[in-house]
């Protein structure tokens, strides 16, 4: 696997920008298997595999040297890995921990970022799980997905955020919001932490896209699930109307199809604005990748209401014109692999069931999971008000 060459930034950060997730889970692997002193590892997905065995192995290995390792997985992403998945680990001295184990009251908010430290230096971002169809190049196989490789100060940020993220995992997610933390940590000039959370206001990736959005001149967005409302909706909307380019790339085949449906239903409002959307036909698309000029936003989070709302997300936000080009390059390339969509072709569904599947699919993803998981987090938040009046 030829190695991605670097970019460094102004304010000391080296940056490998990772086109596929092949390439990303690749350089992880390597990562793992050269760690000397600690592994901080946070996921959503991780499957019982032969993706997942190599590094559940790779994971135990670095045990074995005596490197502090920690992985920290989505109780409900993971649901199905064997409880006795990471034995031979945790009986080395590896750490294994399990992000909001499931209770009714807190089953809406889940941890979906993807977070690799190594040695307190090295992180990776993206989005890619560890399963099976992330491995691939995104065109004859496996997902389109990728990330990025990071050193330089931003490190030090993404360690207080997992270890943070550490002491909320055990059902302590009422505390969120109590800690006063906005969730935009700038790490240098040109480089910043977005870290969504759950919460009804406006977050911190709604904010950043606020003011790089305003006078924005050429805009591509690369998105697995793209349904955005409210504010954000009328940021993207007059962006696409004001902007000298606002290219959209959105599935042509998606694991969520009523998701795919709800978001097809917003096509006309953004063609008619100006925007050009694309759909990819290969495989499924689940990269998340912004660029806004000379800025990149690349991780975890969608424009959709679960990752602005209610998930855990964790985004970077980067100013560097030639990572932008990179970025650029690799929409340029997946648009090769994808299909215009007809201006208006969305406007108006052909009949009524499909109309109707439209409206359902909306009021679920924008009404009703959003409903449930606000009504959620106002009882705990009440709960936790209650228990701290009692400590």
């Amino acid at each position: 696997m030829k190695a991605p060459s670097s970019i460094t930034t102004s304010d000391g950060h080296v940056l490998h920008w990772h086109d596929t997730g092949g390439k990303l889970l690749g350089a992880e692997f390597d990562a793992i298997a050269k760690a000397k002193e600690s592994i901080r590892l946070e996921h959503y997905i991780f499957s019982a595999s032969p993706v997942g065995e190599r590094f559940r192995d790779a994971l135990t290995e670095a045990a074995r040297r005596g490197v502090r390792v920690t992985v920290m997985l989505d109780y409900v992403g993971c649901l199905g890995l064997p409880s006795t998945y990471f034995s031979e680990m945790t009986a080395l001295g590896g750490s294994l921990i399990w992000f909001n184990p499931v209770r009714w009251r807190f089953w809406s908010f889940r941890d979906h970022r993807k977070i690799l430290v190594v040695d307190d230096t090295q992180a990776f971002i993206g989005g890619c799980n560890i399963a099976p169809e992330y491995e691939g190049d995104g065109i004859n196989d496996g997902w389109r997905d990728g990330g990025i490789a990071v050193t330089g100060p931003v490190v030090k940020h993404l360690i207080e955020s997992f270890e943070s993220q550490v002491e909320k995992a055990g059902n302590k997610i009422w505390r969120v919001r109590k800690q006063g933390r906005s969730g935009w940590v700038e790490a240098g000039d040109d480089v910043a932490l977005l870290l969504t959370r759950p919460g009804f206001h406006q977050g911190v990736l709604q904010r950043a896209l606020r003011h790089d959005l305003l006078h924005a001149k050429d805009i591509t967005i690369t998105m697995a699930y793209f349904l955005p409302v409210g504010r954000i909706k009328q940021m993207l909307l007059r962006a696409a109307r004001l902007a000298r380019s606002f290219r959209l790339l959105l599935p042509g085949r998606s694991d969520v199809s009523m998701m795919q449906i709800a978001s097809r239903a917003l096509y006309g409002q953004f063609q008619r604005r100006g925007a050009q959307i694309h759909e990819y036909q290969p495989q499924v698309l689940h990269a998340k990748v912004i660029v806004v000029d000379d800025i990149v936003y690349i991780g975890s989070a969608n424009l959709d209401p679960r990752s602005l709302n209610i998930n855990f997300e964790v985004m970077l936000r980067i100013r560097n014109a030639s990572l932008a080009a990179q970025a650029c390059a690799t929409f340029e390339r997946d648009l090769q692999h994808s299909q215009p969509v007809a201006k208006l072709s969305w406007r108006r569904p052909a009949n009524w069931w499909l109309r109707l599947k439209q409206k359902l699919a909306r009021i679920f993803f924008t009404r009703l999971d959003l409903g449930v998981a606000q009504f959620l987090v106002q009882k705990v938040e009440r709960r936790g008000a209650a228990h701290d009046g009692r400590a």
